[in-house]
């Protein structure tokens, strides 16, 4: 708005010439006119108001500002002008394909739990199957304008399948302990029964299982035991400096001594690994033990020890009935079988590869298992070798005397 800016001392200057004209006799009308003059000659020489602009900041952001933003998150977003897409990240791009912008998003989500989600201008929604069969995402919908929103998308598959798997862990382990228990329980009963009238070789038999059972149920109770303490230092690397090698040699020994020099033959060389002495000893024993169990009993174990590439490559070979391809995936899953009324016959406990794979894994190595139907099963171990031991450990400082 313009208003009035007249100075005043010019005004007070042109009042008091008009007073003294009137004094001196020009009279009241002249020195009412000449006034009037001199005040417009100042109305029209004013300087023009200067008008200053403002420029309101809201904390608006450009749209090409939100795409660049969206871009660096880590989750899947997707950036949507009204429902179709104006940006998609590296992220959502991966997930749902890289022709995302421009479509519409109920084409590009393409579910029913998204779409009606999509229907509303804000909310959460858990999808299933949208990336995959067993895929589950949390999709959310925040509102940025009038015009602009967000769609953030959270991937729940892995916490539903660590879910499941304790489940199905906790259902597993109770179905195998539950079933050495309901033997020991019910031949015990039998021979606490005075009224059962068990004669000895009856007695004899019954105590037999009973015993079997039982350490059939130790057995179990101490691999669980084993496989907790493995899954608990899982993020812990081995430090200490062991010859694999050393080691695989005596333990090929000792079952040597036991089973006998035809059951048994080793290959071994000089590896020095990066590991812990009590849990590679268990895995060797494993897998010699699974060997023994499901190979031909005629044919001897074969267990090599090479180095090739930086790393130790561990085999145990035997001569069996070979392993059907569908089951090979499987085979280091806790309680799986291929054939559960034998595994149980030999005494397995199901959990002897699922725990050598653990300890592969905190071991930075690889676990891979070959087998051919009717010709025999190889299990491979690799671990990478140790690096060189430093002068500062090699040999300490000498202590100075005074």
């Amino acid at each position: 708005m313009i208003g009035l800016s007249l100075p005043i001392p010019s005004i007070v200057v042109a009042l008091c010439a008009a007073i003294v004209m009137y004094f001196i006799g020009a009279g009241f009308w002249l020195s009412l006119a000449i006034l009037l003059v001199w005040l417009a000659t100042l109305w029209l020489a004013r300087p023009e108001p200067t008008v200053e602009t403002l420029t309101r900041d809201d904390g608006s952001v450009s749209r090409q500002t939100m795409i660049e933003l969206v871009e660096s998150f880590g989750l899947p977003v997707l950036m949507l002008d009204g429902q179709r897409i104006a940006a998609a990240n590296a992220a959502a791009r991966e997930e749902l394909g890289t022709h995302l912008v421009g479509q519409d998003a109920r084409v590009a989500l393409r579910h029913p739990e998204a779409i009606r989600l999509l229907a509303k201008p804000e909310g959460r929604a858990i999808v299933r199957g949208l990336t995959g069969a067993r895929s589950i995402w949390q999709v959310s919908r925040v509102p940025i304008d009038d015009r602009f929103s967000l769609i953030e998308m959270v991937n729940r598959t892995a916490e539903a399948d660590i879910s499941r798997a304790h489940t199905d862990f906790v259902a597993n382990a109770s179905h195998e302990l539950r079933t050495p228990l309901a033997s020991i329980i019910g031949y015990v009963e039998t021979l606490a029964d005075p009224e059962a009238k068990v004669d000895e070789a009856t007695a004899a038999r019954f105590h037999a299982t009973v015993l079997r059972e039982s350490r059939r149920l130790q057995s179990l109770v101490e691999d669980l035991m084993s496989l907790s303490r493995i899954e608990a230092e899982k993020h812990e690397v081995p430090r200490d400096r062991i010859d694999l090698g050393q080691l695989v040699g005596s333990i090929g020994s000792e079952v040597a001594m036991t089973a006998g020099d035809d059951r048994i033959e080793v290959d071994t060389t000089e590896a020095v690994v990066g590991g812990d002495r009590q849990q590679l000893d268990q895995l060797v024993r494993n897998l010699i033990d699974n060997a023994f169990k499901y190979g031909d009993q005629t044919a001897p174990v074969k267990v090599k020890l090479s180095v090739n590439s930086g790393e130790a490559l561990l085999t145990v070979t035997d001569k069996g009935e070979g392993i059907h391809p569908d089951h090979l995936p499987y085979l280091t899953r806790r309680f799986y079988r291929t054939d559960p009324g034998r595994s149980r016959t030999a005494g397995g406990t199901g959990l002897g590869l699922a725990i050598v794979k653990h300890i592969v894994e905190r071991h930075r190595g690889k676990l891979d298992i070959a087998s051919t139907l009717g010709v025999g099963t190889t299990v491979s171990v690799r671990i990478p070798l140790a690096g060189p031991v430093s002068a500062t450990t090699a040999s300490p400082p000498a202590s100075s005397l005074s």
